[in-house]
């Protein structure tokens, strides 16, 4: 089946919180329009981008739900509200975070990452044992890095905020 030579026209048509409001200029090859969000953005996109899904917006959707929209705090790489919330993966198979089965040595790993690096706390034949290397590893660099991060808080709070 041969490719069609027929140029569409993609005005008026929506796609995702983008209305497509005239042609652009090729980005390299490829036809480009030029589009309004439903925010009032304007954004180019490439033709091949909006019929596939692969741009819905200008970008304002990817802001609303960006680590500082959504309230997150990184101090040195680590996320103050993820220590906090003591969260595990959906994957996680053990039932404790940084604690996993290696089934070519037969024991239970616990690690544990702080600052954007991994910490290897140890192998373990007890899956008891691999918890508490975790849980004291959590207590060592977890517990004084949110004590020290609330202290720094309470020091930059303006009178009164707190109450």
């Amino acid at each position: 089946m041969a490719h069609t030579t027929a140029r569409l026209d993609l005005t008026g048509q929506r796609f995702g919180k983008l209305t497509v409001v005239a042609r652009a200029e090729n980005v390299g090859p490829r036809t480009a329009w030029l589009c309004r969000c439903d925010c009032g953005g304007e954004r180019v996109v490439k033709t091949v981008h909006l019929r596939a899904g692969k741009v819905k917006s200008c970008g304002c959707v990817r802001a609303l739900h960006s680590d500082s929209a959504l309230g997150l705090h990184y101090v040195d790489g680590t996320c103050v509200e993820m220590l906090r919330a003591n969260t595990r993966r959906s994957n996680n198979k053990s039932g404790v975070v940084g604690v996993v089965w290696q089934p070519e040595s037969r024991r239970w790993q616990a690690t544990i990452m702080f600052k954007g690096t991994r910490h290897n706390l140890g192998k373990y034949e007890r899956f008891d044992d691999a918890v508490q290397a975790r849980r004291e590893a959590e207590a060592l660099y977890y517990e004084s890095f949110l004590a020290d991060y609330d202290a720094k808080q309470a020091m930059t709070e303006p009178a009164g905020a707190g109450s």
